[in-house]
């Protein structure tokens, strides 16, 4: 009878992670209509192509080291152990130890499950960069950005090894649930690195400092884009408590989905509210901003806060995206989709409000682990984005940037009835 109920709670803990992952996979859809509806339609096709290019480079990647690195696992170097085999192993454990409960799933669901995060992490770094990239230089930046720089940042956290043999981000009491750091923050500073050595777009900036707006071609395409993202979300925290199978587990699902709901309509409403006071107007790029922001604010610990904390949380969070963006617009930091300002801002935030729910967090670890993931992806990146840039140039050409990254990179126009 325990055997029977143990191969029910495998197979429905499996079943839940792979769910979860088609989820987030799913987010790959999201950052694509997103990031298709900010830009200018003359790049449609180069952001379309790279979107999908990054997806597959980085499950690549991760396939060929990047989750040995992270988690010391050699299963797709080495070949997987059928299901047969897995779930005996996983048997005579529980027959050991006794069935406690514990999460138990067929690795080949752990391994999907991760590598669709990595992924996400890398389209963070697409839109900020759009509209003036060559698109080589991005994808080469891809295969190291997946199979090296995030997987060994998430050995020291997710992994639970030392930074470079020095110290331990848990001893510490560094909590970050599903990703606010480790995933966003992480994202955002890779892709700090790449715009700062790029520069802006022609034209963003006059010569007297003022700032012009570059509107996106499909505001309907960036709305489907961030409602997908939003849904795709729940998977992203849902999937982080990592099983379904016995009641406490299916009530801590319920919260955490509860709460990213929460948090996302907390930061919607902030958004829309300061901006509102700010403009005048009701701005929809900012509110989808916002709603983002709530999102990558509660990532951290979305478990532990009350519904109504995950919304202040999320307003907050709204509020704070808008002032973000409009502040690296005045020091002349380009990035067409706040991409920056979205995750990297917010992810900070969000790791820092994490003790407020969570006292297993401490203040410090949440401040050390922060300032470990930005300092090791920003500086590598930071070294691989100048490497490509003397070997093979970051920037398209003035020339091609008029003309669009599409016919340049791509050789082919999204909408082409429209040229006469």
């Amino acid at each position: 009878m325990q055997n029977q109920i143990f191969e029910l709670q495998y197979a429905l803990d499996t079943f839940y992670f792979l769910m979860c992952g088609a989820l987030v996979m799913w987010m790959a859809a999201g950052f694509t209509m997103l990031e298709a509806g900010l830009v200018r339609s003359k790049n449609t096709v180069e952001i379309l192509t790279k979107n999908i290019a990054l997806f597959a480079t980085a499950c690549t990647m991760y396939m060929i080291c990047g989750y040995a690195i992270m988690y010391d696992g050699n299963l797709f170097l080495s070949g997987i152990a059928g299901t047969e085999s897995l779930v005996t192993d996983a048997l005579a454990t529980s027959a050991e130890n006794g069935f406690n409960g514990d999460a138990v799933y067929s690795s080949a669901s752990d391994f999907f499950f991760q590598v669709v995060f990595v992924a996400t992490c890398m389209s963070i770094v697409s839109g900020a960069v759009a509209e003036r990239m060559k698109l080589w230089a991005f994808l080469l930046f891809a295969v190291v950005m997946t199979g090296v720089i995030y997987p060994l940042e998430g050995s020291w956290t997710w992994g639970g090894k030392e930074v470079f043999g020095l110290y331990s981000l848990g001893d510490l009491g560094f909590s970050d649930f599903a990703g606010s750091g480790i995933v966003h923050m992480a994202g955002a500073a890779a892709a700090l690195s790449g715009v700062l050595l790029l520069g802006a777009r022609l034209g963003k900036y006059g010569v007297k400092g003022e700032i012009r707006a570059i509107p996106g071609a499909n505001l309907p395409l960036a709305a489907l884009g961030t409602l997908i993202l939003w849904m795709g979300w729940f998977g992203f925290n849902g999937g982080s408590v990592l099983k379904l199978g016995d009641i406490a587990s299916a009530n801590s699902v319920a919260v955490v989905f509860l709460n990213t709901n929460a948090a996302a309509a907390g930061g919607a409403i902030g958004a829309l509210l300061i901006a509102r006071l700010i403009f005048g107007k009701a701005d929809l790029t900012m509110l989808l901003n916002g709603a983002l922001a709530g999102l990558v604010a509660i990532t951290a610990e979305p478990l532990t806060p009350s519904a109504l904390q995950a919304t202040l949380f999320g307003m907050t969070a709204g509020v704070i995206v808008v002032l973000s963006i409009l502040l690296l617009d005045k020091i002349k930091i380009d990035d067409p989709v706040g991409a920056i300002s979205v995750h990297g801002v917010v992810g900070l935030f969000g790791l820092l409000i994490v003790p407020l729910t969570n006292p297993a967090a401490s203040l410090l670890g949440q401040l050390v682990g922060a300032a470990t993931i930005f300092a090791w992806v920003f500086i590598s990146s930071l070294i691989v984005w100048s490497i490509i840039k003397f070997v093979i140039g970051l920037r398209i050409s003035e020339e091609e940037e008029y003309q669009g990254a599409d016919i340049a990179e791509c050789g082919m126009e999204a909408y082409p009835e429209f040229i006469r």
